[in-house]
């Protein structure tokens, strides 16, 4: 799904009366819709009540917990054994030697919490430092056939920028990261800066991928200067451990053979890297290395992404595909989402238009009086709509907030805070609901003065 696409199923999941179950990876998508989340890990099923940034800090405190439990049990164990060992062959001991083998066998075993590569500090290094100028485009031209996706489109890549490239699915923005990459036929001027060295991953580059090397051999062959045990290393942050880099390229699934070529894009030493959609088949522990890795990258990149919370992350600039142009945000992905959401039309953003002769008449069927009345309305009522989806989201946050208390063990027993927290969260879901009717009203009174104003 592409964004638009993603942030319509964020909203349906909200409003949906039942019950939902979702695996996912994008951790913004979890955060806004889930109140409940359970994670399997050490072979157990462990519930948190609550979104996605809940369950992150409950988890430390728990693993905090859990690895004080094992380390005290532990040297219980192992102060047990030292007595046993002492007194093991001393007859006016033995019955309590004996007591004490019998507990250690009985004792439950605490595990010591899991570990995750998530802490793993990788970096990528570069061959040489690249020019200030990393790439220019000039009217840039692009076409399949009647169909155009750019057209005249401009602009310029400096070293150090970290670029996110989005938008919704069919503008062209794959078909631009290969424009960029040298990859796709084009008209218009491209020039590549002094000492660039760019490295691409796409879907695509699967293909490049030698079916009958191993997947260590594979990553070996593009690696200058590191270690098996350092590719190794990187191996493990893409989900691959142990024996599995043992196995041969051509019995790899799709999924696996994307983050061997992800792999061997990052340890390539480019100073220029062009990633395409580089999250799609990684968890999200991956996710989060990659990310680590990314923000201690010291060269440019320009990134093809759905995962906002990966953009959030690792991007200081965003570029996004327009009326076939090529248009630039300076700031970061929450800088622009909260820009965007600030774009309600002005006086000063509308195109004035020509007062139509009598004897012309109106395109749409409105006078020039009606139209430009029904202009303002219209104006007013997508003012009406930011501000009735920023009260709705507050109003789902206090709801997800009474959930949570709800939820906690000791609530079980005090009754009457039980009873009060469910009549807040029910005077909340009652305004929730009637602030929806009006976020739809609205909605379908701003599609009836479109309508019109279309003609």
């Amino acid at each position: 799904l592409d964004l638009p696409s993603i942030q319509w199923l964020e909203g349906y999941l909200k409003n949906f009366p039942g019950t939902s179950i979702v695996v996912s990876h994008d951790r913004f998508f979890i955060d806004r819709m889930a109140t409940k989340i359970l994670e399997i890990s050490l072979q157990q099923l462990f519930e948190y009540t609550g979104n996605y940034s809940f369950y992150l800090k409950e988890k430390a405190l728990r693993e905090e917990q859990q690895l004080r439990a094992y380390e005290n049990q532990q040297k219980h164990i192992a102060d047990q054994e030292k007595f046993i060992n002492r007194f093991r062959y001393k007859a006016s001991k033995a019955r309590q030697v004996q007591s004490k083998i019998k507990q250690l066998e009985k004792l439950e075993k605490i595990l010591p919490p899991e570990e995750e590569h998530v802490n793993l500090n990788i970096r990528f290094r570069m061959q040489t430092v690249s020019g200030k100028e990393v790439m220019t485009l000039k009217e840039v031209d692009k076409a399949y056939g009647p169909k155009e996706i750019i057209q005249g489109g401009a602009g310029s890549i400096w070293r150090g920028d970290k670029i996110a490239l989005i938008g919704a699915n069919g503008l062209g923005k794959s078909t631009l990261l290969r424009i960029l990459a040298d990859r796709e036929p084009f008209v218009g001027n491209r020039k590549l800066g002094h000492q660039v060295v760019p490295s691409f991953f796409a879907q695509h580059q699967l293909e490049a991928l030698n079916l009958g090397k191993t997947i260590l051999q594979e990553v070996t062959d593009d690696s200058v200067g590191k270690t098996e045990q350092e590719l190794r290393t990187i191996l493990g942050c893409f989900m691959f451990s142990g024996e599995d880099v043992e196995k041969k390229i051509k019995v790899l699934s799709g999924g696996e053979k994307s983050r061997v070529a992800l792999a061997k894009t990052l340890i390539s030493e480019a100073n220029f890297l062009l990633l395409d959609e580089p999250t799609n088949h990684l968890d999200i522990p991956s996710i989060q290395i990659l990310v680590e890795a990314l923000k201690a990258y010291e060269g440019t990149y320009i990134i093809v992404s759905h995962d906002r919370f990966f953009l959030s992350q690792v991007a200081n600039k965003i570029w996004y595909l327009e009326d076939k142009k090529i248009w630039e945000y300076a700031g970061t992905y929450q800088e622009y989402e909260y820009w965007l959401s600030k774009q309600t039309p002005t006086e000063a953003e509308i195109i004035p238009e020509k007062k139509p002769d009598k004897s012309e008449g109106a395109t749409s069927g409105l006078s020039y009086k009606e139209q430009k009345q029904a202009k303002n309305r219209l104006r007013k009522l997508e003012r009406d709509q930011v501000s009735i989806e920023e009260k709705i989201e507050s109003l789902e946050a206090e709801i997800a907030h009474f959930d949570e208390q709800m939820g906690l063990p000791e609530m079980a027993r005090d009754f009457e805070k039980l009873q009060a927290l469910q009549a807040d969260r029910d005077n909340r879901k009652a305004t929730l609901e009637e602030t929806t009717e009006q976020w739809e009203a609205v909605l379908i009174e701003i599609e009836e003065l479109a309508e019109k104003l279309k003609g």
